[in-house]
């Protein structure tokens, strides 16, 4: 499916005499005229497939017909030597599918236009917010500028338009995740090969990082977790500046993106190559949880089905264990959900409730956090959901523990 098959399937959902308007986003400055990455808004990138600060798309619904356009920014000479070359009209074109391209200091002029001679009555912003105190996001700053300017018109959220269409990928998007998870298992089998006590867990994470960005991931998915010790019961710890020492396990929670698409796998490994036999009882339960939700994974549950069963096989093996006396205390060793969606964002856009479908990509990450005897295991991968079950993208990325142990010795 194309980016403009993407905006269709959207035009369905809307109702005539409305506007969309999407903002790429802005560079933000770090400090003195450093900036941090630039991360594109996940909707528009599923809507044009450009990655390009400084770009907006604009779309108007009539009942005859919907007129799209992209605003981008006019190529100068002098920006490019400083910073790199900027796409013109005709590549922008190429990639979205939109053949009117314009530039970013005529949006205003073409918004006054719409609002001056149509119809207009309600106008889509992306309009997330993840927490309440969160710093507002470029398009919710210009949504408001919207709304002061024209009261009239209704707001409607982009983001949650989008949730029902972006849940189900198609043949492209499930590709590039594909990409991603293999990039990731090749990123895991060099960290394998090189992992032994006494290293920085920060050296692992650069082993992993080094192996993606050379294989054509242009970053990772989020931030990696490289948490040896008890640092693995954290879930999700970030600082990977811990020594790995004999004995210990390191738990790698990571992922490769790819084209904008991400990948999230989690996998756990012996310093020294080689599980105890307490690190393999708890580690074997944890792998017939993961390998339980991946058996029960189909269209028409939900992810909190999935956390129940995985609940259920974690409360019954540490019952045996003898580790808590009723499985309504699972709570005490698990302490997360065991699925989500993966996309254009590791956690990827969703609404509350909705049940799988044919096309989702999920998450299965059960894992037992032991506190006092500083045992982290999490093992996570990525399942497709098809007609009649699901697909293990990450099947080839080793986790049973003699397989694990065999790789490393």
């Amino acid at each position: 499916m194309s980016f403009a098959e993407h905006r269709e399937k959207l035009y369905q959902t809307i109702a005539e005499n409305t506007l969309v308007i999407s903002y790429a986003g802005v560079p933000i400055h770090s400090n003195e005229d450093d900036y941090y990455d630039f991360a594109v808004n996940s909707q528009f990138f599923y809507l044009t497939g450009l990655e390009r600060e400084n770009t907006a798309f604009l779309a108007y619904k009539a009942a005859e017909k919907t007129q799209e356009f992209l605003f981008i920014e006019e190529p100068d000479p002098q920006s490019e030597r400083w910073t790199g070359k900027m796409p013109t009209k005709e590549e922008v074109q190429q990639i979205s599918g939109i053949r009117n391209v314009r530039y970013t200091n005529s949006l205003d002029a073409a918004i006054s236009r719409f609002m001056g001679r149509f119809r207009v009555e309600q106008a889509y912003f992306d309009m997330y917010r993840c927490q309440m105190n969160d710093l507002p996001d470029y398009n919710l700053v210009m949504a408001e500028r919207f709304r002061q300017a024209y009261p009239q018109v209704v707001l409607k959220d982009l983001h949650t338009a989008c949730a029902p269409l972006r849940e189900r990928k198609d043949a492209q998007e499930i590709a590039r995740i594909r990409k991603a998870v293999d990039i990731t298992r090749q990123g895991l089998e060099f960290v394998m090969k090189n992992l032994k006590p006494g290293m920085l867990e920060y050296q692992v994470q650069a082993d992993f990082e080094y192996t993606c960005r050379r294989l054509g991931a242009k970053r990772q998915a989020f931030p990696t977790i490289a948490g040896s010790g008890i640092n693995g019961c954290m879930m999700h710890y970030g600082t990977n500046h811990c020594e790995i020492r004999d004995g210990s396990l390191i738990l790698l929670d990571l992922g490769a993106e790819y084209e904008n698409y991400c990948s999230d796998i989690t996998r756990t490994y012996p310093a020294n190559g080689k599980f105890s036999p307490r690190q393999r009882e708890i580690y074997e339960l944890v792998l017939k949880a993961n390998e339980a939700v991946a058996a029960a994974a189909r269209p028409d549950i939900t992810t909190k089905d999935l956390n129940d069963i995985a609940c259920r096989v974690f409360g019954e093996g540490l019952v045996a264990m003898g580790m808590i006396q009723s499985v309504s205390e699972v709570g005490k060793y698990y302490m997360h959900s065991v699925s989500h969606p993966i996309g254009i964002d590791v956690h990827d856009i969703t609404l509350a409730g909705d049940v799988l479908q044919p096309g989702w990509v999920i998450s299965d990450e059960p894992g037992l956090y032991i506190d006092e005897e500083a045992i982290g295991i999490r093992i996570e991968d990525d399942l497709l959901i098809t007609e009649d079950g699901c697909e293990v993208l990450s099947k080839d990325i080793l986790k049973d523990p003699d397989a694990i142990e065999a790789f490393m010795a």
